[in-house]
C-alpha cells in the first residue's frame, strides 16, 4: 500500500496602498513576504492549542535590511496597530486564507515606510511574517493614509 503524503505551506502576500486625504491612490504595490521561523512555530502551536494567541496586529517601520527566516521583529518599527479587519477568505479552498486589513493614519510628520510585519501582540510578541520594500513616502500631516492588506494562504 502506497502512503499519500501531504505538504502544508504558508504563503504570504501583502498589498500596500498610499491614499491621500481626498481618497486618491498615490501608490499601490503587491508583494510576497517571508514567513519567519518563530511564526511557523507559533502556527504549529495554534493547531493543537499549545499556543492560543492569534496574529492580529500589523506593524510598519523604516528598516531596510532584507527579511530572513530568523527575524523576530521589524528592524525599526514606528507604528503597530490591531487590524481593522480580521477574517478568512477563499483562494483555492474555502477559507484557506487568513486576511488582515489595517489603515494607518492620523500620525504627525512624514515617514518613508520601508518594512511591515504581522504580530500576535500589541507590543513585543511573536512575528509571523515580514517584508521590506522601496520607500513609501507618507505625509501624515497632509492626511495621507497607508492601507495594508495581508493575506496568509495555507496550501
Amino acid at each position: 500500500m502506497k502512503l499519500r503524503t501531504e505538504e502544508v505551506k504558508l504563503m504570504g502576500e501583502l498589498e500596500l496602498v498610499v491614499i491621500d486625504k481626498n481618497g486618491k491612490i498615490k501608490d499601490r504595490r503587491h508583494l510576497k513576504n517571508i514567513i519567519v521561523n518563530v511564526g511557523k512555530a507559533q502556527v504549529a502551536g495554534l493547531i493543537n492549542g499549545v499556543v492560543t494567541t492569534p496574529f492580529k496586529y500589523i506593524a510598519i517601520g523604516t528598516g531596510t535590511t532584507s527579511p530572513t527566516e530568523s527575524d523576530t521583529a521589524l528592524e525599526s518599527e514606528t507604528h503597530r496597530e490591531l487590524a481593522d479587519t480580521i477574517d478568512r477568505v477563499t483562494t483555492n479552498v474555502t477559507n484557506d486564507t487568513a486576511r488582515l486589513i489595517k489603515t494607518f493614519s492620523g500620525y504627525s510628520g512624514s515617514e518613508a515606510i520601508t518594512e511591515a510585519g504581522v504580530f500576535d501582540a500589541e507590543t513585543g510578541g511573536n512575528m509571523l511574517c515580514r517584508q521590506t520594500f522601496a520607500a513609501l513616502n507618507i505625509n501624515w500631516d497632509e492626511g495621507d493614509a497607508l492601507q495594508i492588506t495581508w493575506k496568509i494562504r495555507v496550501s
